[in-house]
């Protein structure tokens, strides 16, 4: 499902900047019978439920022609929230210094799980600070990783 995830976003990521919004990332998951196709759009000022109804009628068009999931399924447009996804590289370097929280494909260091504050990223590999141990985590053993909102 990720190589797929790939092609979608490759095909609407040129439609979806055209139209003045960052794709945020993309997500497949099997979810019950079908497919859901979630999708992250955002913009300076935010993003309306409109933008997220109007992205995904554009989207929808591109999907359809393209065909890349086979059967049914769901698309979903949302703004990435406080909670900001972290998808590739830039994601990482961006949010230099912020929380976050990583789960693994597989165990590393003994663990799957982390939170931790994000200390650099070089060479496909991002460093996070989790309360003084500093841990290696390569990208491509990323499963899923997000920002940490704190309310003070």
């Amino acid at each position: 499902m990720l190589d797929i995830a790939r092609r979608i976003e490759a095909l609407i990521r040129e439609a979806v900047e055209d139209e003045g919004f960052e794709l945020v990332g993309v997500e497949l998951a099997q979810t019950g019978r079908s497919p859901v196709l979630r999708m992250y759009v955002d913009r300076p000022g935010g993003v309306t439920i409109s933008d997220c109804a109007y992205m995904s009628r554009r989207v929808g068009v591109l999907l359809e022609v393209d065909d890349f999931i086979p059967g049914s399924y769901t698309l979903e447009v949302s703004s990435p929230g406080l909670e900001r996804p972290l998808f590739r590289e830039a994601d990482y370097r961006r949010f230099l210094g912020r929380e976050i929280r990583l789960l693994a494909v597989e165990k590393i260091e003994g663990r799957r799980n982390f939170a931790g504050r994000i200390k650099g990223f070089s060479k496909g590999v991002v460093q996070l600070d989790c309360e003084g141990e500093i841990f290696s985590v390569p990208l491509d053993r990323v499963k899923k990783a997000h920002l940490v909102y704190r309310f003070d």
